[in-house]
């Protein structure tokens, strides 16, 4: 496989630079589009030689070789569509910068005559928000769930105008990924930050009763019950908040005062965070665990990514048989009309004049 020049959209913390190179692929350029100065900063660690390209609104007046890149990649803001957040979608500004990707994506695929290959990341969301993606894009998009590659339950889509399978169950637990209380189970503390955590309220029988105004506000450890892909304990959907993601010493259920049951559960540190992620362990190393939540939990996970991006390689070589077949076919029949599009059966009749003229 060639060099690659790659634009990465939304680049956060680069984890598709280290996606191409698990998937073997040699990258000649990569230009990233990030404006959190935490990010690129933790990226330029890494990968020194990336070109800083800015905030993607100002994409137009970027001067790179766009008839050159081989591949576009974006995660664009995953909070205007996350059922957690408030499902906004294109109303929300950070919703409209799919716009953006989308735009850049066409504007490719007219300077690279169709060339260009392109990979789209978000969360599950709703269906009248897919379907605009999806139109917009071309492509309909194949869910993954990371838990399959990784110690996580986290259910992605993903756009890409290449052919791709699921990846093979890795059958790796929570436990796995733990540096110690292996054994214990993955949970969350309920609640919500508006300057202090805000609880929820909890009746007598144990279930939530949020509209309830006599009923007490308390915070919840909630230990949950494995409802993966697969069988094996994972931890929760890693996103940007600390209190997402604990461990617990104890069954799962749902406690309240969660905070008077500090010996009972722990945060998540952040060689575990990077393991979720299938990060190097050291990917974080001198940042605030807060903040390597953060990062990690807008990242991709590395080995779906590098997955998917294994695929190219095939698709490229069908692409050259076609073309091979299609310039056959021109030599022997004087014209293209199989074109790039051309059917098996066909290229079975063609074998077969082949052969009866060599007979």
């Amino acid at each position: 496989m060639n060099n690659m020049k790659v634009l990465s959209l939304f680049d956060g913390i680069s984890c598709r630079y280290l996606a191409l190179q698990r998937a073997g692929i040699p990258i000649e350029t990569y230009y990233a589009s990030e404006i959190d100065k935490t990010c690129i900063k933790v990226s330029q660690k890494h990968f020194p030689n990336i070109i800083q390209l800015g905030d993607v609104n100002n994409w137009r007046t970027w001067d790179i070789p766009w008839k050159d890149i081989d591949l576009v990649m974006g995660g664009f803001c995953c909070q205007s569509f996350s059922s957690s957040g408030k499902g906004k979608g294109f109303m929300d500004a950070r919703g409209r910068l799919f716009f953006c990707f989308s735009d850049i994506v066409k504007h490719l695929r007219k300077e690279t005559k169709g060339k260009v290959l392109f990979l789209g990341e978000n969360v599950r969301m709703r269906d009248e928000h897919r379907r605009v993606i999806t139109e917009e894009l071309g492509v309909e998009p194949v869910e993954i769930d990371s838990a399959l590659v990784s110690a996580q339950t986290r259910h992605r889509l993903y756009w890409c105008n290449w052919s791709v399978e699921m990846p093979k169950d890795k059958h790796i637990s929570l436990d796995d990924i733990l540096e110690h209380d292996k054994g214990w189970n993955p949970g969350a503390i309920r609640g919500r930050y508006i300057g202090v955590i805000v609880g929820r309220r909890i009746g007598e029988d144990g279930h939530r009763k949020d509209y309830d105004k006599n009923v007490k506000i308390t915070q919840c450890l909630e230990v949950r019950r494995d409802k993966n892909t697969v069988s094996i304990k994972k931890s929760n959907c890693l996103t940007t908040v600390m209190k997402d993601n604990v461990i617990s010493s104890l069954p799962p259920g749902r406690y309240l005062n969660a905070f008077d049951l500090k010996d009972k559960f722990r945060y998540l540190t952040p060689v575990e965070i990077c393991r979720l992620q299938t990060l190097p362990d050291d990917y974080l190393d001198g940042i605030a665990p807060n903040t390597a939540m953060s990062l990690a939990g807008n990242g991709w996970t590395v080995d779906v990514i590098a997955h998917l991006l294994r695929s190219i390689e095939r698709k490229q070589m069908n692409d050259i048989v076609k073309e091979f077949r299609k310039i056959t076919d021109e030599l022997m029949f004087g014209s293209s009309e199989t074109g790039t599009n051309v059917t098996c059966d066909k290229h079975e009749q063609n074998e077969a004049i082949r052969k009866s003229q060599n007979s």
